[in-house]
């Protein structure tokens, strides 16, 4: 990266602090769900069938609940937990960003069809294929310590 470009520059600054929140916000996410035991309870099988009480009946949303979020719920509750902790770690130490960007955007699509769309939904989808799109292969410029730590896990 040459520094006679201050856009590109302040592009990768910029894409650095969004996927460390990303990563932040994902691992807050894992922490939440294996504090709740949702993994072992029916937690998530109860708020599934709460969303669907709560809404149009004949939407895609509520077939979606319906057919494969409920009767499913235990394995969802595997795969969003550990897909959490997988894209936190990443996003956290710059090891796999962009495989780990689109089990995130796996994740939040999934989320998004369960009825779960938000506002906030959409600056997490851009990230996630922000991250994903991606070509830099390193950070050495941005991130240093990360990419000192990560060349002494991958010797």
């Amino acid at each position: 990266m040459r520094r006679s470009i201050p856009w590109q520059r302040i592009g990768r600054i910029t894409l650095l602090i969004l996927r460390y929140v990303f990563g932040a916000t994902f691992a807050y996410g894992a922490y939440h769900k294996l504090t709740r035991r949702w993994m072992t309870s029916t937690v998530l099988r109860e708020h599934f069938e709460q969303r669907l009480s709560e809404i149009d009946p004949h939407s895609f949303s509520a077939a979606y609940l319906r057919f494969f979020a409920i009767p499913f719920y235990r394995p969802i509750a595997w795969v969003l937990t550990i897909g959490q902790i997988i894209v936190a770690f990443s996003m956290l130490t710059g090891i796999g960003v962009r495989q780990s960007a689109a089990l995130a955007l796996f994740l939040l699509v999934n989320i998004s069809a369960g009825s779960y769309f938000n506002a906030s939904m959409p600056p997490y989808l851009i990230t996630a294929v922000l991250l994903m799109l991606d070509l830099e292969r390193g950070r050495e410029g941005d991130d240093k310590p990360v990419s000192s730590i990560r060349e002494r896990l991958l010797e």
